[in-house]
């Protein structure tokens, strides 16, 4: 269990209330949880999963990248590989997940065939293993400052499965500059276009903004200016705030009021981003070395153990 707060005397009060009921020990400041390491600085907080991931002690070479973007995983008809070791290394990649954002997507991707897993879905597991070899040390940084602004970053990756055609949703979000959240998912429906994928983006995005929001003020931390959703598809940003309905938005209707609603609420305001500045666009679809490694860097990122 770790207890924080911002009141010391309440910390140590709840400590002393709690080890009347259970027996406990204070291990005090947190260094160390469920795999995943703590260090604390002058700059910040950063966290990262080094221990756990040099535990696996995994015999590999090390990847550039945790997916390479030519690849395109189906059910195509390879020799097919045991199903219970397949979803013990997948089920180890999920956790991995927690503090890794740059691996994100291509765990979601290889975890899409845990019931018939084949060879090529096999090599695509083993290629984050060999990401991971090579950068076992990387994590998240949550630096110090006074902002408390929040931010999102949608995309979608337009019809990328070439299984059933859904499209892949990313999305991030940041508070005061730091990396909070970040999920990359197929879509629950097939969409008839990119405007369409990237407006099913917009409106998930919001939802996780609207989350957070809800968990600050519960912090009585108030937030005043409206939340920015950045986009890099000008068609979907035109139809959230045009109030006609017309044949492109009959799919995604539901969407289209939640996200004008908020607007015209002043919640949130989406300015465009282009696809070289759209940091979800990582959490979508495979890159190339260094455009990944770019991307990577902005979301805060970095590798406290490797040599300066």
């Amino acid at each position: 269990m770790t207890l924080t707060g911002d009141d010391e005397e309440e910390q140590k009060l709840l400590g002393q209330h709690l080890a009347k009921e259970f027996e406990i020990k204070t291990l005090g400041k947190l260094k160390y949880f469920l795999g995943i390491e703590v260090a604390h600085s002058k700059k910040g907080i950063f966290i990262s999963q080094q221990k756990y991931i040099s535990a696996r002690n995994w015999q590999c070479k090390p990847a550039s990248t945790p997916i390479d973007p030519n690849v395109k995983l189906g059910n195509a008809e390879h020799v097919a590989v045991n199903k219970e070791m397949y979803q013990r290394l997948v089920g180890k990649l999920i956790y991995l997940s927690h503090a890794r954002p740059d691996v994100a997507f291509a765990v979601s991707l290889v975890s899409q065939f845990m019931h018939q897993p084949k060879e090529i879905h096999l090599q695509a597991a083993l290629r984050i293993v060999q990401y991971l070899k090579g950068t076992p040390g990387r994590g998240i940084l949550f630096e110090r400052n006074g902002s408390v602004g929040l931010e999102a970053y949608t995309d979608a990756d337009y019809a990328g499965s070439i299984v059933d055609r859904r499209s892949t949703t990313g999305y991030c979000t940041f508070l005061g500059g730091n990396l909070v959240t970040w999920k990359s998912k197929k879509q629950s429906a097939v969409s008839r276009s990119s405007a369409e994928v990237e407006f099913r983006a917009m409106a998930q995005g919001i939802c996780e903004l609207l989350w957070l929001r809800s968990i600050l003020e519960d912090l009585r931390i108030k937030i005043d200016e409206p939340m920015r959703l950045y986009c890099d598809n000008k068609s979907a940003i035109s139809i959230a705030h045009n109030p006609v309905q017309h044949d492109r938005t009959k799919h995604i209707e539901v969407d289209r009021h939640f996200i004008k609603e908020k607007l015209d609420n002043g919640l949130i305001c989406t300015p465009y981003v282009s696809s070289q500045g759209n940091l979800a666009d990582l959490l979508t679809k495979g890159l190339n070395s260094n455009n990944f490694e770019k991307f990577v860097s902005k979301l805060g990122m970095i590798d406290i153990h490797s040599p300066a």
